[in-house]
């Protein structure tokens, strides 16, 4: 009972349709809604992107300060976290929400590739994104795609450009980019002990049908999860996710399984090094 597992709930993307899965929440208020029942059923992260009116991926800062608000009501203590990805904007309209001042946003330090295309992550914009992440007090989330970006965020920690103790999360399972490897990921963790310390928090997502096997191979190796609708729309090969909470509550299942409890939004801030909500 010592080694709480967090849960972050990735509960759009950029790419879902209702099409996919008619579950995909995609206006503000479906998105605080499906959040809402995440949280409930165990999740402490919420990984935040916003749609327009079309349901396109967009970096609108409105739509980002409209949803953390009603999360913040919704969910107290339920960590923030916007996305800076490169699906939903170009250059620097990517960290146009930081103002906004969310607990945590993800920082991509590297460039990689996608399914169609090249996911490019130019160090100016990695250093203007980190920048802004210091003015505005966001802790970022490192979302390692590659081992070199472990070594980058590194590098980057060590010049004063991340000031906390960086929060690496493994992507594994994106067509084209890294695939979910055992060896690889067992690798990813020495590395980030290594250079980070042994108590470092780490976290990892799969991908598609990667999904439930980085959340065991994660919960297991006494790493963090990440599960929701933007990485997997469904529960298996023959059946649709019903909801966001759905797919917690089968990680819920595996940390109970490992005998890991479930971290507390109080808890989950206490070991990502995040302050208290004022209310709270």
């Amino acid at each position: 009972m010592t080694n709480p597992c967090i849960i972050c709930v990735a509960i759009t993307g950029s790419l879902p349709t209702k099409d996919n899965n008619p579950a995909v929440p995609l206006t503000i208020d479906e998105q605080i809604e499906s959040t809402h029942e995440a949280f409930e059923a165990g999740a402490t992260i919420a990984h935040c992107h916003v749609r327009d009116d079309q349901g396109k991926p967009t970096s609108d800062p409105d739509r980002f300060a409209r949803l953390k608000e009603g999360l913040e009501k919704h969910c107290p203590g339920l960590i923030v976290q916007l996305s800076t990805g490169g699906r939903s904007g170009a250059g620097r309209a990517r960290g146009g929400m930081l103002p906004l001042r969310p607990d945590m946003a993800s920082l991509s330090v590297g460039s990689n590739n996608f399914p169609t295309r090249v996911y490019e992550n130019p160090p100016d914009l990695v250093d203007w994104l980190a920048s802004e992440m210091l003015v505005y007090q966001v802790k970022p989330e490192i979302e390692a795609f590659d081992l070199s970006h472990i070594l980058k965020a590194h590098q980057m920690w060590k010049a004063g450009q991340i000031r906390d103790r960086p929060y690496v999360q493994f992507v594994m399972g994106v067509r084209n980019a890294m695939p979910a490897d055992r060896e690889v990921f067992d690798y990813y963790i020495h590395t980030v002990k290594r250079l980070f310390g042994e108590d470092a928090p780490w976290c990892a997502a799969g991908i598609g049908p990667a999904q439930i096997v980085l959340n065991e191979w994660a919960i297991g190796a006494g790493g963090h999860a990440r599960t929701g609708l933007e990485d997997n729309v469904r529960l298996d090969r023959d059946h649709l996710a019903p909801s966001n909470a759905a797919l917690v509550r089968r990680a819920v299942e595996i940390a109970e399984r490992h005998g890991r409890p479930i971290a507390t939004w109080r808890q989950a801030r206490q070991i990502l090094g995040l302050r208290m909500p004022q209310a709270a």
